[in-house]
């Protein structure tokens, strides 16, 4: 039933900006060395006349959800722009009235057309992944400019009195009579752990520095762990060279005790990234196992495992993940990309899924309902998100209740892009205790200016 406080577009109005890290990063056997941020902003009217503007941000992640063999990242990275600038287009001329859930999910409809105009003269197809990441900026500018025009939080709109169908109309019969707000906290937590990522090409030590950057910030991870009062560690692994990757994490962990045995600190966690190199689950199970040989207590400090395999879950049926989810939570990532996903995964063997709020402010929020309706681990994972993009993230996981940490690495590899945030959110990006005061993010929108 339609109500009064539905919205639809009046002006949507897109812009893009390159940003150089400050060091390299690695993963999947691939180098990034700078970012493309997708930025949007949108004005909305509801049925009764009420209009405010909203914003969302998010990098081009085209590396990390396009890793093509076929087309270069050069490619990549154009044909997301193209179907990104198309998209906004298309929303500017979208009339429709209704709930940000429903504006998103109408709009998703025409992402596969879009990006298929937008790879016409590649020799690939534009993965779904990316094309979420694509729409996810205008997705969270919709929410944003909603929860401005109520002057409410986004987080504060998503029950009966102003969603017009309940989740049963975006999952399954099982969520018939819910609403978001069975599955979100109405103020955020105050303060969360925040995840640091351990690169492969990351130096641990000074030895493996070969020139020093010298600009003030941390340069091993060491350094990173005092600097910051870190207690969560996320490392980055090969998954095709166990030897390698298991004394990556014995060296991460005789860095971690030094540096921790130095702050007085008893207890921290590691969670391990594959990056879906793994051939199969038996490359996990001997992983684990030579790790519980060599040290116990490394493996007692692995919080999750994330995404060891391929991608593709259907063309993968093999890589069944039971026997290593029985040791630590393994959760899927890229290929969480619709609510299908989520079941065959379950099915499968994965025990948990990481959020992503480039993957659109909808979509999390919808997957994160349907993690914890069937008991699954929840974490949310960074994309090197900056400045809005991380804030945006960070609410995301404060909202959600059985997040227990965050991922947030743009200070660390892209800090520019958080300059003049930190001043506004001090809490957010200067790290001393090894968390984040989340409870920062508690204003209009999307909770933060």
């Amino acid at each position: 039933m339609a109500k009064h406080t539905d919205i639809t577009l009046k002006e949507v109005t897109c812009s893009t900006q390159c940003i150089d890290y400050r060091t390299p990063i690695k993963f999947g056997g691939r180098v990034v060395v700078d970012v493309v941020l997708f930025n949007v902003e949108v004005l909305v009217e509801s049925r009764d006349g009420r209009q405010a503007r909203g914003q969302g941000s998010m990098p081009l992640g085209n590396v990390w959800s396009w890793p093509s063999q076929e087309v270069s990242g050069d490619q990549t990275l154009q044909a997301m722009e193209t179907m990104g600038q198309e998209l906004i287009s298309l929303a500017a001329d979208f009339h429709d009235f209704g709930h940000p859930l429903e504006l998103t999910h109408a709009l998703s409809s025409y992402h596969g057309s879009l990006a298929e105009s937008a790879t016409k003269q590649l020799a690939e197809e534009m993965p779904r992944l990316t094309q979420l990441v694509v729409a996810s900026p205008l997705e969270a500018a919709i929410h944003d400019a909603y929860g401005r025009m109520l002057d409410r939080n986004a987080y504060d709109l998503l029950g009966e009195d102003l969603v017009n169908t309940d989740l049963s109309y975006y999952l399954s019969e099982d969520f018939s009579g819910e609403y978001l707000d069975q599955y979100t906290s109405r103020s955020p937590q105050a303060r969360m752990p925040l995840y640091h990522l351990v690169g492969a090409l990351d130096p641990l030590t000074e030895s493996e520095i070969a020139q020093r950057i010298d600009d003030g910030l941390p340069e091993t991870l060491g350094e990173w762990i005092v600097a910051d009062g870190l207690t969560h560690l996320k490392i980055k692994l090969a998954g095709d060279d166990l030897a390698w990757d298991v004394e990556r994490v014995l060296a991460v962990e005789r860095v971690a005790t030094e540096s921790q045995q130095k702050r007085g600190c008893a207890e921290w966690h590691y969670s391990l990234d594959f990056n879906e190199k793994c051939a199969n689950v038996d490359y996990v199970l001997d992983f684990l196992g030579r790790i519980e040989t060599d040290c116990s207590a490394a493996l007692e400090r692995v919080q999750y495992i994330e995404q060891p395999t391929h991608r593709d879950l259907r063309g993968n049926p093999e890589n069944r993940m039971h026997a290593a989810a029985k040791i630590k939570p393994v959760v899927i990532d890229e290929s969480l990309i619709d609510f299908e996903s989520l079941l065959l995964a379950r099915e499968q063997g994965y025990s948990g899924v990481a959020l992503k709020a480039c993957k659109g402010h909808s979509e999390a929020l919808l997957m994160g309902a349907a993690a914890q309706k069937y008991g699954l681990f929840l974490c949310v994972q960074d994309l090197t998100c900056i400045g809005a993009s991380f804030l945006h993230s960070a609410s995301l996981a404060a909202r959600i209740p059985t997040i227990a940490a965050i991922e947030g690495n743009g200070r660390q590899y892209c800090p520019r892009g958080n300059e003049g945030w930190q001043d506004r959110y001090p809490g957010m990006f200067q790290i001393t205790d090894g968390t984040v005061a989340t409870g920062e993010l508690n204003g209009l929108g999307l909770g933060f200016e």
